[in-house]
């Protein structure tokens, strides 16, 4: 088990209802608990008037779940009435079972609205240090910020956002060439900053040098 690093000042919080907090007892399914947790984290960063979620929604890698137990844990969590199971043609969508919810399922079934929600991220340091130094979100860089947030502490971003602007290389894939480095090698915290950035150069300008091209 790797060592949980603290929360932060900077990331936001997901509201957690309290009778889901009443229920904890009676759930004794893992995968159940983290399909309805996950559900309530992503579906409060969705954006417009939809709020559903699909199968593929789920992902395997955050829940640390198989296809499988993720399913039977939206099974159990649909008989249980914390979630809601929607279908309209060859289409499936899950809902919370609160009032926005149901009326979101309702009007899925019936074809009255349609899939276009946008997923927000949960803007934690990570991706304001993004925006601030190296330019604006897409989904797919917003996917590989939050892929680098289970891999790495949450103390290096800033330093390693640091080094890339001194460098003027504002650039994601330099920024996480030296976060893998100091992973493999290990971080020398009491290093000064001068020393830290010579170690950068070496790195992103020798062997691998060729996946750093300014923008």
């Amino acid at each position: 088990m790797s060592k949980f690093d603290g929360f932060n000042s900077s990331e936001t919080f997901t509201q957690i209802p309290d009778s889901f907090i009443q229920l904890i007892s009676e759930i004794d399914d893992v995968a159940e608990l983290k399909v309805t947790l996950y559900a309530i984290y992503r579906i409060e960063h969705l954006e417009g008037n939809f709020r559903g979620l699909s199968e593929a929604d789920f992902d395997s890698e955050s829940l640390g779940l198989k296809k499988k137990e993720i399913m039977l844990g939206l099974k159990k969590a649909i008989e249980r009435g914390t979630m809601l199971k929607s279908e309209n043609e060859a289409q499936v969508f899950y809902f919370l079972n609160s009032p926005r919810g149901r009326l979101s399922a309702e009007a899925f079934a019936k074809g009255q609205i349609k899939s276009t929600q946008n997923y927000v991220p949960n803007k934690s340091n990570v991706f304001k240090l993004y925006e601030e130094n190296i330019g604006a979100l897409t989904p797919l860089i917003a996917d590989m910020l939050r892929e680098a947030e289970q891999i790495y502490p949450g103390a290096w971003f800033e330093e390693a956002f640091e080094i890339a602007v001194s460098r003027n290389v504002r650039n994601w894939k330099y920024v996480q060439a030296i976060l893998a480095r100091w992973k493999e090698n290990g971080k020398d915290e009491r290093r000064d900053s001068k020393d830290i950035i010579q170690d950068a150069k070496r790195y992103t300008e020798g062997e691998f040098s060729e996946f750093f091209k300014r923008d």
